[in-house]
Order: C-alpha cells, then structure tokens, then sequence
C-alpha cells in the first residue's frame, strides 16, 4: 500500500471525493457529531493518503499555522481496515514530509482522548487538560523535533 502525498490543486475530483467521504462517514456519521468537516483547511493543505482497489481507506492532512507551526489534523482509517497499522504508516509519512521540507520544528495535533497513548509513541506530548470539542474529549499534543 503506497502513500499518495499530493497538494489540493493536485487531488483528482474522485480522490477529493473518496477522502471527503471517509472523513464524513467517521467523523459526522460514525461519532454521531453534527460539526462543519469542510472547515477552509483543506485547500492550503498537503493530503496523505493510501488507496486499496482504487478506494480511499487511510488519510491525514499537514497545514501551516500561523505560528509557524505544522499541523497534523483529519487522521482516518476506513473502519474494514482499523487495526492494520494503516494510520501509524500515515504519521510516519507526515512526520518524514515535515523533517523533508524543514518548515517547522514543531507538528502539533488535536488528539481524541482515547488516542494519546497512539500519539505518544511518535514522541507527540500532552500540551493541554483534556476539553470538549463537539462533544469528544481531546487533548492538544506536540512534537518538537530536536535539532542535532
């Protein structure tokens, strides 16, 4: 399974689709939560994303802050293909794409509660309490990467 790293402008209509599709199907059908999951994000973004018989099964996107920052946001897994390690391969990817364009030194992310353990076994740290966001306990996490 390769991992396809392309800028919106790059997105086929159909890929564009079959990722919208994913993130829709997890996080406002899944987790039954009503939020705007097209949020402007998308278009300054990087999309990582592995395809298994031409469909979407695993995705994540980076985008700059405004603080310099590079954030990691939207990591989904098709639920037929949890469990295979296909989003732990998708923030390997994303954190190599990081160190390779040598933006930031620093990758923050939005963690669901439950995924902290996940997030820490790249290195990411807990950077807040854990809080509320449409009705989902997260905690906001980081990774500075160290310099040589």
């Amino acid at each position: 399974m390769e991992i396809q790293i392309k800028k919106y402008h790059q997105l086929s209509l159909d890929e564009l689709y079959q990722i919208l599709k994913l993130r829709v199907d997890a996080f406002v059908v899944e987790q039954a939560c009503a939020y705007p999951e097209l949020d402007d994000a998308d278009q300054n973004a990087t999309h990582l994303f592995i395809e298994k018989n031409q469909k979407v099964i695993g995705y994540l996107r980076l985008f700059q802050l405004k603080n310099g920052s590079t954030k990691i946001s939207r990591v989904v897994t098709a639920k037929s293909e949890r469990g295979k390690g296909i989003s732990r391969k998708l923030v390997d990817a994303a954190l190599a794409q990081v160190q390779k364009e040598r933006q930031t030194e620093s990758v923050v992310l939005q963690s669901q509660e439950y995924l902290t353990d996940f997030y820490a076994s790249f290195g990411f740290e807990k950077t807040s309490e854990v809080y509320l966001e449409d009705g989902i306990p997260h905690v906001d996490m980081e990774l500075i990467f160290k310099t040589k």
